[in-house]
């Protein structure tokens, strides 16, 4: 963040230019106004599923105002500012935020000027790294309180990434549920330990469960999941497909067995929470549930904000197989 004139801010942010190529762009920042923050960011965190597809170009027409963030600039396909990871301090607002830490629902930028009410301070025990995770527990939240597991249930979670693993972790903390975590990937058996759950490849898969959730991102996971649910069970998909097609089986025991799928995603508050919960609500619990070093074992790579464009290439294309790619921006001010 470096001065401009008299009044002028100017911050550095990452843009989405057109499919595939992401470039650094200068941006001005208003002054703060009555009841505004101005956040200098500490670290961002890449939503590798949706910012990948944001960053190639797979945002369906359909779905381009639905999928809007917060405070996006532009539009999909691009040029386009998308993100919504960011863990800053606050340098200057209210006597109550100043100095804090605080997560905000913003892109991938240096500095920012939101309303006050935009931000979420962290809770003390939880380090500014870890913060960047509210946004996938927030949706393990949402997406367990769609699922609705019981006191002793069995239940299994289908695709070890980001937002499976924040599943499996705060699932694994009702009493007596058993949670098995399903990857193809057996690397991710060191994290499952970590998590506290178990972990199996699919050909081992439990079956009989009472709850399962899909987040694999691909249609054999959901296969999976219907394969492995109980009779009469109703599948949980927090899978986020952009524009490619899923292929399901269901001419073999998915009527016989009356399965049923029903979809989560986090843009809106659980039905059964909807009247009691806020967002808001919502990522304040997820912050005060980041109180769990545990969920370290997500945070797998880091890399410097002059590194966004090619490190957003690079995970489009499918490099790398961590988690959690966190992006630092302590030497951007």
């Amino acid at each position: 963040m470096v001065q401009r004139g008299a009044d002028v801010l100017e911050a550095i942010a990452f843009w989405t230019e057109e499919p595939g190529v992401g470039v650094l762009r200068s941006a001005p920042l208003r002054p703060p106004g009555d009841g505004d923050v101005l956040v200098r960011t500490l670290h961002t965190g890449v939503s590798r599923g949706t910012e990948t597809s944001v960053f190639g170009g797979h945002v369906p027409a359909s779905e381009r105002e639905r999928m809007r963030a917060p405070f996006q600039e532009g539009d999909f396909p691009g040029p386009v500012k998308y993100g919504y990871l960011n863990v800053g301090v606050v340098e200057q607002g209210p006597a109550t935020l100043r100095g804090r830490t605080v997560f905000t629902l913003f892109p991938h930028q240096s500095a920012f000027v939101v309303p006050a009410e935009a931000v979420v301070p962290v809770p003390d025990g939880v380090p500014a790294r870890r913060a960047v995770l509210a946004g996938a527990v927030e949706t393990a939240v949402n997406v367990l309180w769609d699922a609705a597991p019981l006191l002793g249930d069995r239940v299994t979670i289908v695709g070890a990434g980001m937002i499976g693993c924040c599943v499996a972790r705060l699932a694994r903390g009702i009493p007596g549920v058993d949670v098995a975590l399903v990857d193809i990937d057996p690397s991710r058996q060191a994290v499952a330990d970590r998590l506290g759950v178990t972990f199996v490849e699919p050909d081992t898969a439990p079956d009989n469960r009472d709850v399962v959730i899909n987040t694999s991102g691909s249609d054999a996971g959901l296969q999976l999941a219907l394969e492995t649910v109980v009779t009469d069970g109703e599948v949980i998909e927090a899978s986020w497909y952009a524009d490619r097609p899923a292929r399901l089986l269901l001419g073999a025991d998915f009527h016989s067995r009356r399965l049923s799928i029903r979809s989560s995603q986090v843009g809106a508050v659980s039905s059964r929470r909807r009247d009691n919960r806020t967002t808001s609500d919502r990522l304040a619990l997820a912050l005060r549930l980041l109180d769990d070093a545990a969920f370290d074992a997500l945070l797998t790579a880091e890399s410097s904000w002059r590194e966004l464009p090619a490190v957003m290439a690079g995970l489009a294309a499918g490099a790398g197989a961590g988690l959690c790619r966190t992006i630092d921006w302590g030497d951007a001010s």
